[in-house]
């Protein structure tokens, strides 16, 4: 089959033939039709200090897709053959204490489709039946191949209760702006969001509905929370640039006894002033990928009660184009990418 290898340890990603990979009793095999490019893959194909560590060489990539059962196991009794799945990109194991108790997300065996296993970025993937996402035979298969990243928004976004709060979003990359949607549908009264580019906050009015943009290089974000009728400050914080400003920014306009979500990775260690958390007796809760897997069922009932995310899509490429779309990826100027692994 073909598939997108990290072959090398330099930039770049490779497209060659690879097996098919031979699945296991409880494992599934996937035709993939739709992957999507992620952040993570943008790490992997610049190889920075990052994908260096944590990445093996050679490697197929690519964890966000949507596809079609093409075969299952021996002991395989939830999907079924030409079923429309997509799936969970964490591998979890069963001995930690975390994992016998039921909360898989947490699971330190955790490795990754794509980063530590062989990934979606090809005509074929095997996955354990455990991390299928049976959908149903209408499901938009491009929304299919998005869940992924939508899941980190939704798990993110509802890790505190919402209704009727005025929330603060720092970070207009894809997964911030689908966040900001979700802050709309859960039912948050005022939702800011900012960064420090002018075309992503531009894109974000495209998905959103009722968020103000602000661009914090050349607006006052407290000038904009008195426009829009605030008196105090922000119920609840979602941290998603991993940027130390940002994040400052946002103790600043916390709310006392304010709740705060943190995803954005920072690309390297920043000081925190801690008597700010404590002084405004804050909650911050850490978020890593989706919980396995009630963030699944809740992003599914709300794509299933009018949740809609197409918009996300600006681009789409043939597989066997993909250089081209790793190139438009580097420009910044992108929601999310589309790959048809039809066209290899």
């Amino acid at each position: 089959m073909k598939a997108l290898v990290k072959a090398k340890s330099e930039k770049g990603l490779w497209m060659q033939d690879v097996p098919v990979p031979e699945i296991a009793p409880n494992e599934v095999l996937i035709r993939i039709e739709r992957t999507a490019i992620c952040g993570t893959d943008m790490h992997i194909y610049k190889w920075d200090e990052w994908a260096q560590n944590n990445v093996p060489v050679p490697m197929v990539v690519g964890h966000e897709y949507g596809g079609t059962v093409e075969a299952i196991g021996s002991t395989v009794t939830r999907v079924k053959v030409g079923e429309r799945v997509s799936g969970e990109g964490h591998v979890v194991g069963n001995r930690s204490r975390n994992a016998r108790a039921g909360r898989f997300h947490l699971d330190p065996d955790t490795k990754g489709i794509g980063v530590n296993l062989p990934g979606a970025f090809a005509e074929y993937l095997a996955l354990p039946e455990f991390n299928v996402i049976p959908l149903g035979d209408d499901f938009d298969i491009e929304i299919a191949a998005i869940l992924d990243p939508l899941g980190n928004a939704v798990h993110t976004a509802l890790a505190h209760d919402l209704v009727g709060e005025d929330v603060l979003i720092t970070g207009a990359g894809p997964i911030g702006i689908m966040a900001a949607r979700v802050c709309e549908r859960a039912g948050a009264r005022r939702i800011v969001l900012t960064d420090i580019n002018d075309w992503r906050l531009d894109f974000a009015k495209t998905v959103t509905r009722r968020t103000t943009m602000v661009n914090t290089m050349d607006q006052d974000l407290k000038a904009v929370m008195s426009d829009i009728g605030m008196t105090e400050g922000f119920d609840v914080g979602l941290e998603m640039s991993g940027a130390k400003p940002a994040f400052d920014q946002m103790l600043d306009t916390m709310l006392m006894g304010g709740q705060m979500a943190m995803l954005g990775i920072p690309a390297s260690p920043y000081p925190v002033d801690l008597g700010k958390i404590v002084g405004k007796a804050l909650t911050l809760k850490g978020i890593y990928g989706r919980q396995m897997y009630e963030t699944w069922h809740k992003m599914l009932a709300m794509i299933d009660s009018g949740l809609d995310m197409k918009a996300m899509i600006t681009h789409r490429f043939a597989a066997r184009d993909f250089q081209d779309a790793f190139d438009l990826m580097e420009t910044g100027k992108t929601g999310k990418v589309i790959l048809d692994w039809t066209q290899v």
